[in-house]
């Protein structure tokens, strides 16, 4: 396993390959910033430059530059509101004078479809998303699922587990996550090893 650009763990590396990490990053945006999941975009940047894009109400784009290194973001993670030298190196954008761009491909990807599916339900379906991609990535690891079938089994466990209503409390969803996974070690959807 190993990403284009990033240095990453195994986990991580198979939900970039699913565009997993990027469905959930669309249902983490849609919580903390409390907007609409039809107002968050997917835009595929091969390159791992640009980190994230903020469109405003004029039409104008802010970005987030960097070289793929997660030292940078935990750093401001841990030294939070102050910016401070850090050992990542820096961004020259003359060695870099290509940035690209792409849609996803649904089809390609159903993942994507998977998370925004998942966070339109709500935190019941999010939580079982969550614990579903799990076990499935770690199964596929394994090599007792395939790799095509990581979304289909992650959508089975959305509909099968995701239709709690109101809030969920700590315990509850606690008791969810064990039970998907339990669900989830052994179930087949699409096409298994």
């Amino acid at each position: 396993l190993a990403h284009p650009t990033w240095s990453m763990g195994a986990k991580i590396t198979v939900d970039s390959a699913t565009l997993m990490n990027k469905g959930l990053e669309v249902v983490e945006a849609r919580w903390l910033y409390d907007i609409a999941l039809p107002t968050i975009s997917v835009v595929i940047h091969p390159q791992s430059i640009i980190h994230s894009l903020v469109e405003f109400v004029d039409g104008s784009i802010k970005a987030q530059l960097g070289l793929p290194d997660m030292r940078i973001p935990i750093q401001y993670a841990v030294t939070y509101p102050h910016r401070m030298p850090g050992p990542a190196p820096r961004l020259d954008l003359l060695e870099h004078p290509t940035m690209t761009f792409e849609a996803p491909d649904d089809a390609r990807f159903p993942a994507l479809s998977v998370c925004r599916a998942a966070g339109q339900r709500g935190p019941w379906a999010t939580a079982a998303l969550i614990a579903a991609d799990e076990v499935a990535v770690h199964r596929f690891l394994a090599g007792t699922l395939s790799f095509g079938a990581i979304p289909a089994l992650v959508g089975d466990a959305v509909e099968r587990f995701g239709s709690g209503t109101g809030e969920p409390d700590v315990e509850s969803l606690v008791g969810l996550d064990a039970e998907v996974r339990v669900w989830a070690a052994t179930a087949t959807s699409g096409p298994v090893i």
